[in-house]
This record gives structure tokens, sequence and C-alpha cells, in this order.
């Protein structure tokens, strides 16, 4: 009887970091999101993977050097929220997890 005890903490000892490590993942990324206003159509944009990688496209697009977005002037900063309100993510196929 004591091996199955054993066991049965051994296996609900190494099954639980496996549980708990997807929700701990998003939750870091939640907290290291950054959010930006829109003044043009008054709304926020929260900084993630997707506008990561839609920035990527719109540097692209417009030839311009990839920089840090929150280092771009205002003005720029602007033109690429109109650009990414005009760009969803279906039509820029950048896949939603």
């Amino acid at each position: 009887m004591p091996r199955f005890w054993y066991a049965a903490l051994l296996g609900a000892a190494l099954i639980t970091p496996l549980a708990i490590a997807p929700t701990a993942l998003r939750a870091e990324d939640r907290n290291n999101a950054r959010t930006y206003h829109d003044k043009a159509h008054n709304d926020d944009h929260q900084w993630n993977g997707q506008e990561d990688k839609a920035y990527g496209k719109w540097v692209q697009e417009n030839h311009r050097k990839n920089t840090n977005f929150a280092k771009l002037k205002v003005n720029d900063q602007q033109a690429y929220w109109g650009w990414r309100h005009e760009h969803s993510d279906a039509l820029l196929n950048i896949t939603i997890r």
C-alpha cells in the first residue's frame, strides 16, 4: 500500500507544473502588455504578439526602420494606428492563439 501512495504523490508532483504552466505564461503575457491610446479613433490598443507581427508588416509596407514602437514619434504612432484599423488580423494572416 505505501508504494501506491508514493506513486500517487510522485504522479501529482510531476503533473502539477504541467497544469499550472500555461496559466502562468498567459498571466505573464498580460502583465508585460502595454496599452496605447489611438487619438483619431478614440480607442485603446493593447500591444501583444499579434500587434508586434502587424507592426512588422507595417514597417515593411512603409519602408521604415524596424524600431521599437514606443520610441516612435507620436505622429508615426498615429499613422500606424490608422493603418491598423484598415488591416485586421485576418487580412494580415495573423493567427490568434
